[in-house]
């Protein structure tokens, strides 16, 4: 059986299938802090709550821990940095930082907002 995914524009494209990055600071997301979970702009897949967004002034969304089992670590071609994918469509999300003290977790999923559409506690 075959799975149905979102149509993607060509920018969501580029960073969703393509593995892109979107500029910093440009994101919607990156400022962002309302309470609801944030989900694969793909697949639909929930990924992130919004009580682990945090403020790392990086320029993209920062998320302290996620969903389980709903992200899929894998170290990127030049072995430098840990991509995070969708675990369920293998969506391009961003990368995964350790060990920067930024919060008690020592952990930052830094990602693209492009690959997130976000699910606002009122809507649930």
């Amino acid at each position: 059986m075959t799975k149905q995914y979102n149509e993607l524009n060509a920018e969501e494209s580029r960073v969703v299938l393509q593995k892109g990055t979107e500029a910093p600071f440009t994101g919607q997301y990156d400022d962002f802090f309302e309470g609801g979970y944030y989900t694969c702009k793909q697949c639909n897949e929930p990924l992130y709550r919004s009580e682990h967004k945090f403020n790392s002034h990086c320029g993209w969304p920062s998320f302290d821990d996620e969903i389980i089992d709903a992200i899929r670590r894998e170290t990127d071609p030049d072995g430098s940095r840990t991509e995070i994918l969708c675990a369920n469509c293998d969506g391009h999300l961003g990368h995964v930082f350790e060990g920067e003290g930024l919060t008690s977790k020592n952990m930052r999923h830094c990602v693209n907002s492009i690959s997130m559409n976000f699910v606002s506690k009122d809507n649930v």
